[in-house]
């Protein structure tokens, strides 16, 4: 049994042989290239001998890959193969044409990133007119957007935040990265003439539900959307 196997905890890729350190190496690379979905830590970890290092692998592994074909990208605490940003039009033949969401789309996947967890009137609120029922579908669809609980509040209307796939489709590791006023402004997104004091969001995708959430009642993933203007 090679030395990898007995390898303590908290040990160094640095400091191993190199023949061990390509053996992990690779098993880590095996690891994420065959998964289906991103994989965590914790996931990749219980696949792996006792003692491994993830963390430090996973680093070099990332630094190993940058700049090539495909990169390993960190999102929401998990890691996947993905093709270099500069690349992907060369897989757009690859791929069947995808559906472009609406104006109305786009604004409402920006209010539920930065105003998370939001209800549907709350939706409506911020945008200053009504959202149609497709809007969300959409949204959900593509797997953006997630349904959270329900707001204690009269009609108990639902809650609604982003997914991991939101932040995997946007290249952002975290809610955290989504850009300020300023960037914003200075995308030319923005108006030039922003009312002083006005401050951006501060987006929180965390899975707990807040003090003023509870969850879901069973059958309200069948049954939502009537409830959801509620």
């Amino acid at each position: 049994m090679p030395d990898l196997f007995l390898a303590t905890a908290g040990d160094n890729v640095m400091n191993l042989a190199p023949e061990d350190q390509r053996l992990q190496l690779r098993m880590v690379e095996a690891l994420l290239f065959a998964a289906r979905e991103p994989l965590s830590e914790a996931e990749l970890g219980a696949r792996l001998p006792d003692g491994v290092d993830i963390v430090a692998l996973l680093k070099e592994l990332q630094s190993a890959y940058a700049g090539r074909g495909v990169t390993l990208r960190h999102t929401d605490g998990r890691w996947a193969f993905r093709t270099a940003d500069d690349l992907g039009f060369l897989l757009q033949h690859e791929v069947s044409e995808e559906k472009r969401l609406s104006r109305a789309a786009l604004e409402t996947l920006s209010i539920i990133a930065y105003h998370q967890p939001v209800t549907r009137a709350e939706i409506e609120e911020i945008r200053g007119v009504s959202i149609s029922r497709g809007t969300l579908d959409a949204l959900m669809e593509a797997g953006w957007v997630r349904l959270r609980g329900r707001r204690k509040s009269p009609g108990r209307p639902v809650t609604y935040g982003t997914s991991p796939d939101f932040l995997d489709h946007f290249g952002l590791e975290s809610i955290k990265d989504l850009p300020g006023l300023a960037e914003l402004k200075g995308a030319g997104l923005l108006d030039a003439t922003i009312p002083a004091g006005l401050a951006s969001p501060d987006p929180d995708d965390r899975a707990d539900l807040t003090e003023d959430e509870e969850p879901l009642d069973f059958g309200d993933l069948e049954e939502v959307e009537p409830l959801a203007g509620a």
